[in-house]
């Protein structure tokens, strides 16, 4: 749900690319991008092997693969899917989705960590922090299941906690203005 309603709270006309990682089992991702793109003014779609990433477009991670990001040699940044063995028990991985985006993209980012078990994530939010990207997470106070948030916040990877309610303005605020 948490990612359902920072979605829909993002303009159709959103400047960057959205990718996104949810912790599903394969021939669930797809009817879950589909109900989120009809829920949303951006295009959501699940993950395949090419996809040029676009503004206003948001990618979920298909189950049973790892996505990455890829820079193709005319520039385009493009997904591309990975079989590699699960990490910390996942696959998708968050982790390896942003350290993907930290080596193609660097720190011109903003890494969003929601409600989650574990602490996928805090390993790629240091990857992208020390490229310079900014990193928020939910905070505690509406998180379901606080785990993911609180590993990258407890590392220190997090530039700042915010409510669920404020998720998607915090997030349009720092893509618009690079200096937050």
């Amino acid at each position: 749900r948490a990612l359902q309603q920072v979605l829909s709270a993002l303009p159709g006309d959103f400047p960057v690319p959205i990718v996104i990682v949810q912790h599903m089992p394969k021939d669930f991702t797809l009817s879950f991008a589909k109900r989120l793109d009809s829920m949303s003014e951006l295009d959501v779609v699940e993950g395949e092997e090419g996809i040029e990433l676009r503004k206003g477009l948001a990618v979920v991670a298909p189950g049973g693969y790892h996505m990455v990001t890829r820079r193709r040699p005319q520039g385009k940044l493009v997904c591309a899917l990975s079989d590699a063995p699960p990490q910390l028990s996942v696959k998708p991985s968050a982790n390896i989705l942003f350290k993907s985006v930290a080596e193609e993209v660097g720190g011109g980012v903003v890494g969003v960590i929601l409600t989650g078990m574990g602490r996928d994530g805090a390993e790629g939010a240091q990857a992208l922090k020390n490229r310079g990207a900014r990193i928020i997470a939910e905070s505690q106070e509406t998180c379901v299941v606080y785990g993911m948030p609180k590993a990258a916040f407890e590392y220190g990877f997090i530039r700042r906690q915010v409510s669920l309610g404020k998720m998607a303005e915090t997030i349009v605020r720092l893509v618009k203005d690079p200096g937050l």
